[in-house]
């Protein structure tokens, strides 16, 4: 079983065509995987093995006749819970949401459908992805595999601890201020949010003015082809390119020789850094080097944009918050209350100087690219910490999630590819994470970027959870 769960996406087309597995043999294993595993991690809150199995059954008769619908003809994936699939409610994490199921697909999952991709379930995240955690009122704990003690991140973080585990090489997830990278890099596996407006989103997040969706998966490959596939342009978002996207997988092995690459520990304004992840990310920037690009050591040159982002965020949860009685405010999350709280008084003169100070934060990022084709940065401040908190316990970090996560959301506001590769383990066995950014519209050449560096620095993949206790 273990055999078919780490094939990638090639693997598995190339095992159906030469008849050598089918899609049923395939997605039956990450169904019996999912069973097995899930009570360990909780990355999923919805299984349809009955669907997936049919539908796996109709590619199976698809592939005997030599005629499949698509590149990704039954290839199970995952939906997070906030991405709408028809016939399945969308509870985001919330018990004062919903439970009549969605009428239509958002267009990422309409998109892999028609590429013949089978969806088997929907994956955890904590309350209508407001934090870069893993933990709802709805859902509980979601726990890292490498070790369960520690969280997944997020708010991808069912997602993540589903790619980290195999069961499907294919996962969406969401990131409004890094909760496709966080989960990503503590679950060691690959994430990218692409350029705004390069997967149609429907329909829109709360936090849509920042918010991405995009690939989750073991190999950078898979990413490149998911993101192919999803990227398709929609008529329900407005605010999506209407461009086709080019093929992710052309040019996806040309390597990184000869690029201009900034390696910048610290944005220029991070205090407070784990010394373990800074020696590792660092080792990690140097590969670039080996790989023949010339990097040098160099800030983008803005200042903490931490003020931009809050503005934007607590307008977004506030918009959900005053959709909901107030006498069910009681079962949310305390921690989402009080976000959206401070959103209440959000002025729209506010909102717009928040506006246009990110775009001033764009052509910061616009100009520094004049210079360098790519960023390097860790992805995060902090290896994994313990499930239940939303900032390492020992206090390093405050209060607030986002002090160890200040990598990410800068390049939320500025609309590029942000993605983030497994480059290390700390002393404890914990993954650590290398940010790679790109210009806007450059996704390619991030993706191109980060497979480089897999190649050169293969990532090992776990089997089982790493079940701990403590």
């Amino acid at each position: 079983m273990q055999d078919i769960l780490s094939l990638d996406v090639a693997g598995l087309v190339s095992a159906y065509r030469d008849r050598k597995l089918s899609p049923r043999d395939a997605v039956g294993a990450a169904l019996d995987a999912i069973e097995r595993v899930n009570g360990a991690v909780n990355a999923f809150c919805l299984v349809d093995r009955e669907g997936a199995l049919k539908e796996a059954a109709a590619s199976e008769k698809r592939w005997a006749k030599g005629n499949p619908a698509g590149p990704l003809d039954g290839v199970p994936f995952t939906v997070k819970d906030n991405v709408i699939w028809q016939g399945h409610p969308t509870r985001r994490g919330s018990r004062t949401t919903d439970e009549t199921p969605s009428a239509e697909n958002a267009p990422a999952v309409d998109r892999l459908l028609e590429a013949g991709a089978i969806p088997v379930g929907k994956t955890t995240l904590p309350e209508f992805g407001w934090k870069g955690l893993g933990d709802s009122p709805l859902y509980g704990l979601i726990r890292n595999p490498w070790d369960t003690r520690m969280t997944t991140g997020g708010s991808s973080g069912g997602a993540g601890a589903a790619a980290a585990l195999g069961l499907g090489p294919l996962h969406i997830g969401t990131d409004g201020a890094g909760s496709i990278r966080i989960p990503a890099s503590f679950c060691g596996v690959f994430g990218i949010k692409p350029s705004f407006g390069r997967v149609p989103a429907y329909p829109p997040s709360p936090f849509a003015i920042v918010s991405h969706v995009g690939p989750m998966t073991r190999s950078v490959a898979d990413a490149a082809i998911m993101l192919g596939t999803i990227a398709a342009p929609d008529p329900r978002d407005m605010t999506a390119l209407v461009t086709p996207p080019q093929d992710y997988l052309a040019g996806l092995e040309l390597g990184v020789r000869g690029l201009r690459v900034a390696w910048s520990p610290r944005l220029g304004y991070v205090e407070t850094l784990d010394p373990e992840v800074e020696a590792i990310t660092a080792r990690a920037a140097r590969v670039f080097e080996e790989l023949g690009a010339r990097v040098e050591e160099a800030d983008p040159g803005f200042a903490d944009p931490i003020g931009i982002l809050e503005t934007l965020w607590h307008v977004g949860a506030w918009s959900v918050l005053r959709g909901i009685p107030e006498a069910r405010w009681a079962e949310l999350d305390p921690g989402f209350v009080a976000v959206a709280e401070k959103g209440r008084s959000v002025l729209g003169a506010d909102f717009v100087t928040a506006m246009n100070a990110r775009g001033a934060l764009y052509l910061a990022m616009e100009r520094f690219h004049e210079r360098y084709d790519l960023l390097l940065t860790p992805t995060l401040a902090t290896p994994p910490f313990e499930v239940g908190n939303n900032t390492p316990p020992d206090g390093r970090f405050g209060e607030n999630w986002i002090d160890w996560a200040p990598y990410s959301f800068p390049f939320n506001l500025t609309l590029q590819p942000a993605a983030t590769v497994p480059c290390g383990f700390t002393a404890s066995g914990l993954p650590v994470g290398l940010q790679i950014v790109g210009a806007v519209q450059r996704d390619g050449q991030v993706l191109r970027a980060a497979r480089a560096f897999e190649t050169a620095r293969p990532w090992p993949t776990l089997t089982e959870p790493r079940v701990t206790h403590g």
